[in-house]
């Protein structure tokens, strides 16, 4: 079986030689998702909220271009750059994530281009 690349015009560019998401039987694979504002290619100006409420947005892009979708995901990894973010990055995956939340990991690291928040995925295909 062969991974299939997952591609979509509104997904923002890849930060590298990456595919934003792979699918591989009925699994997909989601890369970090950061929250670059796909129509403009830039962070949304502000706090910490706005760039992450873009991150869990494009995560949930990539997974609609894959023919899955937020209920579908069985793990995530968010990473931050400050765990001072830690709750308001909480309070968006419970509102993202509203029933039966996938599991987690929420490691603190080093992002590139000054980025506060990256997000990575396992899911289900809704086909599969």
């Amino acid at each position: 079986m062969k991974p299939q690349v997952i591609r979509s015009d509104s997904m923002p560019q890849a930060i590298g030689p990456y595919s934003h998401a792979v699918k591989l039987g009925g699994v997909i694979y989601v890369s970090g998702q950061t929250g670059i504002d796909p129509s403009t290619g830039v962070v949304p100006g502000g706090d910490f909220e706005a760039e992450a409420r873009q991150a869990f947005a494009n995560l949930r892009t990539v997974l609609e271009a894959a023919d899955s979708g937020l209920d579908y995901v069985a793990k995530v990894t968010v990473f931050l750059t400050d765990v001072a973010n830690f709750a308001p990055m909480n309070a968006l995956f419970g509102e993202f994530f509203p029933e039966n939340p996938p599991a987690r990991a929420t490691p603190t690291v080093v992002l590139p281009r000054n980025l506060r928040i990256s997000i990575e995925a396992i899911a289900g295909a809704r086909d599969a």
